[in-house]
């Protein structure tokens, strides 16, 4: 699997606005965590998970998020070259990681938000997770 956007869409009237993406489904869908960083400028990053899919939705502001397909997780090649999606608030999308790739999130605006839906239950996920340092990859 490659990951991938699953587009929605935005609906406005008299009586406000609805976000929708209506092709995103929880069916392995077993906990969710809302991210708000400190600041614009932090970084999250990098997180990976060897069986774990994310799934970013962004519910206020905008993200950059950047992946990575992890070649070998114990010594991982420094040549990767991340992709990159901006998730905004604005356009509602799903961006789903697949597992076998590492995660950054950086705010572009004060006061974004970001809910990451995770496939693993929460005791299974804490063996999954591999932190590798900020500057392994770039994030931007």
């Amino acid at each position: 699997m490659e990951p991938k956007i699953i587009e929605g869409g935005v609906f406005s009237d008299n009586r406000g606005t609805l976000s929708f993406v209506n092709d995103f489904k929880f069916d392995n869908i077993n906990r969710f965590y809302i991210i708000e960083n400190s600041t614009e400028d932090d970084t999250r990053a990098w997180h990976g998970h060897r069986k774990d899919v994310k799934n970013f939705y962004c519910i206020q502001g905008s993200f950059l998020v950047s992946y990575v397909k992890v070649d070998d997780w114990d010594n991982p090649s420094p040549d990767a070259k991340p992709e990159r999606t901006m998730l905004s608030a604005e356009k509602s999308q799903v961006l789903v990681i697949p597992a076998g790739y590492a995660n950054s999130v950086k705010a572009l605006e004060k006061g974004s938000k970001l809910i990451s839906f995770s496939t693993l239950p929460i005791e299974e996920a804490e063996g999954d997770s591999v932190r590798y340092d900020k500057s392994l990859w770039p994030t931007e």
